[in-house]
């Protein structure tokens, strides 16, 4: 009996198995209730008094070091298989095709209409959407209580009147001249909001783009070259720009200006009421008593100034003719834009 547990020892020492399968059946073959181990100790009392105790000793390491075996062997066939899936996965396989999204069509105009003005050396400025009476308003010529500011129904913070939602990004042109020295050239993207009943043709908050350029002997020649380039870097060259006196309290001269209608190339049609010119921006020279509010000496520096609704452009880009579909998530609305990613 010593000798043959002096065997199954040794062969515990020296098994190696290549699954979990021949583990097992090792396991069973030595610790099961009918293996090798459990009929040795049943011969236990068989074996001679002066050999018991080395006969228990070498049985008691058998069985120890059986059990150990069988723990190694599962946990790193176990480990292995592990690996063996994880590293079998090919990363090479292309993935499986996902639906993709699409930019919004405010979002490609606004982008082009400050790539155009990029090239001709206009840099980005942003500024805070909830502002205060100065740089909204007082700063910009419309002093309180002046008849021009009911042009603009303004939502204002209960709390405090004296802070609103801002109505155009002219604010964030305030806040450029204050904090920089002429010569000027930017334009001011960004998102306003005014109170206004919500349909087909106006919305309680649009996107505007409005630009600004002030240096010495700045004219109106200099506006009109600078549109006209704008105009038909965005609609084509064979776009015609014309310019309509008209009134804002922070540029004077003032002007709209009317591009030939992109519908029927200029020659009259519904969309423009036969007129065969599209409204899309307003513009004007700095009135001087806006450079002064913001410490420039309109006695040595003159400028340019121009905003235009994104929402606008973006209509006569594509023919959208309802302002709401921008805002309402239309899945069916949005696909029709991901040719212009």
């Amino acid at each position: 009996m010593l000798s043959r547990a002096k065997e199954l020892l040794q062969e515990t020492k020296e098994f190696k198995a290549k699954s979990l399968e021949e583990v097992e059946a090792f396991r069973i073959k030595l610790l099961g209730s009918k293996g090798e181990i459990k009929k040795l100790f049943a011969e236990f009392r068989n074996v001679a008094a002066e050999e018991k105790k080395e006969f228990g000793a070498v049985l008691n390491q058998l069985k120890d070091q059986a059990q150990q075996k069988v723990d190694e062997l599962k946990a790193d066939l176990a480990g292995s298989a592990a690996k063996e899936v994880t590293s079998s996965f090919d990363f090479t396989r292309p993935t499986t095709l996902n639906e993709i999204g699409s930019r919004h069509p405010i979002s490609i105009i606004k982008n082009e209409i400050i790539e155009i003005f990029n090239r001709i050396g206009f840099q980005v400025s942003e500024g805070p959407e909830i502002e205060d009476d100065w740089h909204n308003f007082s700063a910009l010529n419309f002093p309180p209580e002046h008849p021009a500011r009911d042009m603009q129904d303004t939502f204002f913070v209960e709390k405090d009147p004296d802070i609103a939602l801002r109505t155009h990004t002219s604010s964030v042109q305030v806040r450029v001249m204050e904090n920089s020295t002429p010569p000027i050239r930017t334009i001011s993207p960004g998102r306003v909001y005014r109170n206004e009943a919500i349909s087909a043709r106006a919305h309680c908050f649009f996107h505007q783009v409005e630009g600004l350029y002030i240096d010495k002997n700045v004219s109106f020649a200099d506006l009109r070259q600078t549109l006209l380039y704008f105009a038909q870097e965005m609609f084509g060259k064979e776009t015609k720009i014309r310019l309509r006196p008209s009134y804002f309290p922070f540029t004077e001269p003032s002007a709209e200006m009317d591009v030939s209608c992109t519908i029927c190339s200029g020659k009259g049609c519904n969309v423009c009421k036969y007129t065969g010119y599209l409204e899309i921006l307003g513009c004007g020279m700095v009135d001087p008593n806006v450079l002064e509010n913001c410490g420039i000496d309109s006695k040595v520096y003159s400028g340019f100034a121009f905003g235009m609704g994104v929402e606008r452009i973006a209509q006569l880009k594509y023919n959208v003719n309802d302002l709401r579909l921008y805002s309402e998530n239309d899945k069916g609305f949005l696909d029709q834009f991901k040719a212009a990613l």
